[in-house]
């Protein structure tokens, strides 16, 4: 009975560990998108998703994130985008 005891409380003492050494980590999910509309612009599209950010950092985090080398996007592209930071 005492060795079940010890069992039933190390996995407990493990579960609660592991759940708390976790709680300080982001989210994680897929990457959010958005869907290039008629007459988006890096620009545009970077005002829109963060807001509170320069545009010119973020559309260089979605260059990143797409591998995009020039300054063109196209209606129907679905693009990743960055977390707001």
């Amino acid at each position: 009975m005492l060795t079940f005891f010890v069992l039933m409380a190390s996995l407990a003492s493990a579960v609660l560990w592991t759940t708390a050494s976790r709680a300080d980590e982001p989210p994680t999910g897929p990457a959010p998108t958005v869907i290039v509309q008629p007459d988006d612009t890096l620009w545009s599209i970077a005002e829109r998703v963060a807001p509170g950010r320069a545009p010119r950092e973020v559309i260089d985090d979605i260059r990143n994130l797409n591998g995009i080398k020039g300054s063109y996007v196209y209606a129907g592209d679905t693009l990743l985008v960055p977390t707001d930071h």
